[in-house]
């Protein structure tokens, strides 16, 4: 029988080794390009959750040089990622891709969790917050940013 130290050992490396959030490699490239730039070629990505936008939650991204306290952070594709804990509940298993379109280009987090998402790509709405604010209008949920 193992031991409760060697299982702790055990689930810390598998929880090491899958990411909490995946950057494709057309996401890292242009992260990359940003960040040199930018003239911070050493900053990270800051990727949160924050409330707001019409589907009552709404994703958000900063530079930053060093991660926080107790954050996650997630090494891929040769950039840096920085998530807080209360994100990372939202953010498990997320993607962040980055679309260069006729229409535009931009990052964009295909998430898992998401239940409902604004037809903007922004913000998003999960099983429990749709369970909390259902009968709610958009406008309650959140705000909104006008698209349908």
């Amino acid at each position: 029988m193992a031991s409760v130290s060697t299982l702790m050992e055990e689930t810390q490396s598998m929880i090491e080794e899958t990411p909490l959030l995946n950057i494709t490699s057309m996401a890292a490239g242009k992260l990359q390009k940003l960040l040199t730039e930018k003239s911070i070629p050493t900053y990270g990505l800051r990727v949160f959750v924050a409330g707001g936008g019409c589907s009552g939650m709404q994703y958000g991204m900063a530079f930053e040089q060093d991660a926080r306290d107790f954050d996650t952070i997630v090494e891929a594709n040769g950039v840096k990622l920085f998530v807080d804990p209360t994100s990372a509940q939202y953010l498990a298993d997320a993607t962040i891709d980055y679309v260069d379109n006729l229409m535009g280009g931009g990052f964009r987090i295909e998430n898992p969790n998401a239940v409902a998402t604004c037809g903007c790509g922004h913000s998003f709405r999960t099983q429990d917050s749709a369970e909390a604010s259902a009968g709610a209008s958009s406008e309650a949920a959140g705000g909104g940013c006008g698209c349908q």
